[in-house]
């Protein structure tokens, strides 16, 4: 992070610091009248998390700004083949790509009630989403276990519920329903089941590449084609009031 993004980043926590505002997650940084999208703290657990928070609204009733962005692919820039310890943790640069952490996850989703945003693009410029009503990640004693249902809009389609109710798995922690190990057979970590119809931490393809069966960053229902990987995907979460 370099020092003028820092700087920047620390002046909520600056303000804050003065009336002991520690926010819980995005939605209430936005609902605190701060609308400018950009590299915020926020204390799911008590302890400080950095994270990027979407504060731009689209327009539509589902999108009324203040998400928080749990994970984004935007450049290939970060490997996102990492070992259970570091999906646990959460790793990459919050200024592009990164994966904020089961944990965190969890804490956020444990007592509150979220929506989730998926927004894609591909080389072509071409963007759409997938926005779901309702999104969790249960503890790390039952595999940190997704929860996703309510599939509402977005011209992207629904390439994630089947995934629902699967434990999380990487190459080094097999978790998921198939007899192989999917994270190590597709290169990346997921709740797969047997083993996906979405890939979003897969391998940074750069467009489409058939030589690489489904080993990429795809969302299966947008383009019905598993050798397509995206330009950009970012999973965001908002509160549900």
């Amino acid at each position: 992070m370099t020092l003028m993004v820092f700087l920047v980043a620390l002046l909520p926590v600056v303000l804050g610091s003065e009336c002991n505002f520690m926010p819980f997650d995005c939605t209430e940084i936005f609902k605190s009248g701060q609308t400018v999208s950009g590299i915020y703290s926020i204390y799911p657990a008590g302890d400080i998390v950095w994270v990027y928070c979407q504060m731009i609204s689209d327009g539509t009733d589902e999108d009324k700004g203040g998400w928080t962005v749990i994970q984004r692919r935007m450049d290939g820039s970060v490997n996102f083949y990492q070992p259970w310890n570091q999906y646990k943790r959460g790793f990459g640069n919050v200024e592009s790509e990164y994966w904020l952490g089961l944990e965190n996850m969890y804490q956020l989703t444990r007592n509150r009630k979220y929506m989730l945003r998926v927004d894609l693009e591909d080389f072509s410029e071409r963007k759409d989403f997938a926005l779901f009503s309702s999104f969790s990640v249960g503890p790390e004693t039952g595999g940190y276990k997704l929860l996703v249902s309510g599939f509402k809009a977005g011209g992207a389609g629904d390439s994630l519920t089947e995934h629902s109710n699967q434990k999380f798995s990487t190459f080094d922690k097999d978790q998921d329903s198939n007899a192989t190990n999917c994270a190590r057979q597709y290169l990346g970590g997921f709740w797969y089941r047997t083993c996906h119809a979405a890939n979003p931490n897969g391998v940074y393809l750069w467009g489409e590449d058939p030589t690489h069966y489904a080993i990429g960053n795809i969302w299966k229902t947008w383009k019905n084609n598993f050798s397509v990987g995206m330009k950009s995907i970012i999973m965001k979460i908002r509160r549900v009031s």
